[in-house]
């Protein structure tokens, strides 16, 4: 099986518009629609869910995280 080496810029590509999980520092995670990133890893997502220990705190249209807060990105299981 012949494997194919991918970038990160791939996994934003594969990403974009698609539904994903970012969890914070803190342990707080949000939940939306991936929209971009910048040079300093802040995102944006929309139709977002904040989650705090499994329960939904908020929802927002937009989200804007700062970069420095970002513990990871992942896709949602649904991608």
């Amino acid at each position: 099986m012949e494997q194919t080496k991918k970038s990160p810029a791939d996994f934003l590509k594969m990403i974009k518009g698609r539904p994903v999980i970012v969890k914070l520092n803190d342990g707080t995670i949000y939940k939306g629609t991936f929209i971009c990133l910048d040079g300093n890893l802040n995102t944006v997502l929309e139709k977002c869910e904040e989650q705090k220990d499994g329960k939904i705190i908020n929802k927002f249209g937009d989200m804007f995280i700062r970069g420095n807060n970002i513990s990871y990105i992942s896709p949602a299981a649904s991608c």
